[in-house]
């Protein structure tokens, strides 16, 4: 999950103080969760679910929802589906068919290619743009029926320890940010911890869902078996041909001994 689009879109407006100060009174103001979900090897889908607080959205306006529709945008043109169940409210769903299409999907969207005009607005506000840094691997292996998934996700969210302006502290960003990162699949997953302070997933039937730390360096590792549509078509394949060779040989008459019968008759005759 990647937050430098929403603070490039939020570096453009020239009240964004304003919004940051209002977010202070409200614990929470933007709900931001970002889920993988897995069918089996060769589908799912990636899951945007965005939420913001009234009170941002009565203080931002037009600004921050343009935003949402920015990202209604990019959606669409990475052929997915948007809901949206209220202004405030949008739900994005991606589809992906292997783990290289989830990687460019994923890493695209959250990294979108900006115009000239938008790169001068960026180097412009440099200084009061906080970096972070995102990135989603998948690595697959496969045995035959079942496919090894190695998932690895890195969020850097150092910059926003403190969301400052000026070089005045504004806010606390753990107090405005809900973030979540979320793994989906059908048999579950298995969390690897790399280090001490990596976020602890909570687990729900067969969702693994970690909450994201802003102003810390997020490592996410998880690994996690899906069937292979791949290996399952061929092994029935191999059933079917091998069922078949086996009926005809045990409970139909041998064509050998059927042709030299008619052999036998015919010379007797």
């Amino acid at each position: 999950m990647h937050f430098s689009t929403f603070v490039r879109s939020l570096v453009r407006f020239r009240y964004i103080c304003l919004v940051l100060v209002a977010s202070l009174l409200l614990s929470g103001c933007v709900d931001y969760d970002v889920g993988v979900r897995f069918d089996n090897s060769n589908r799912g889908e990636l899951v945007q679910h965005i939420k913001l607080g009234e009170r941002l959205t009565s203080f931002s306006g037009d600004p921050v929802y343009e935003w949402l529709n920015s990202i209604e945008r990019r959606a669409r043109q990475e052929e997915g589906k948007v809901r949206r169940p209220s202004k405030e409210e949008i739900i994005v769903t991606i589809p992906f068919t292997n783990a290289k299409e989830l990687q460019t999907k994923f890493n695209g969207f959250f990294h979108p290619n900006t115009n000239q005009k938008a790169e001068s607005v960026v180097k412009e506000s440099a200084s009061e743009l906080p970096k972070v840094e995102s990135n989603l691997l998948l690595d697959q292996n496969n045995f035959l029926l079942l496919v090894r998934n190695h998932l690895i996700y890195d969020l850097d969210l150092r910059s926003l320890a403190l969301i400052s302006s000026n070089g005045n502290v504004l806010a606390n960003a753990g107090s405005i940010l809900d973030l979540e990162f979320s793994l989906k699949t059908p048999w579950g997953a298995r969390s690897i911890q790399r280090t001490e302070n990596a976020p602890q997933p909570q687990k729900n039937k067969n969702q693994l869902v970690w909450k994201l730390n802003p102003g810390e360096l997020n490592h996410i590792e998880a690994i996690f078996w899906l069937p292979s549509p791949l290996g399952i078509g061929t092994l029935l394949i191999i059933l079917f041909v091998w069922a078949g060779i086996y009926l005809r040989y045990n409970f139909m008459p041998d064509p050998r001994i059927q042709f030299a019968a008619k052999t036998a008759t015919t010379e007797g005759q």
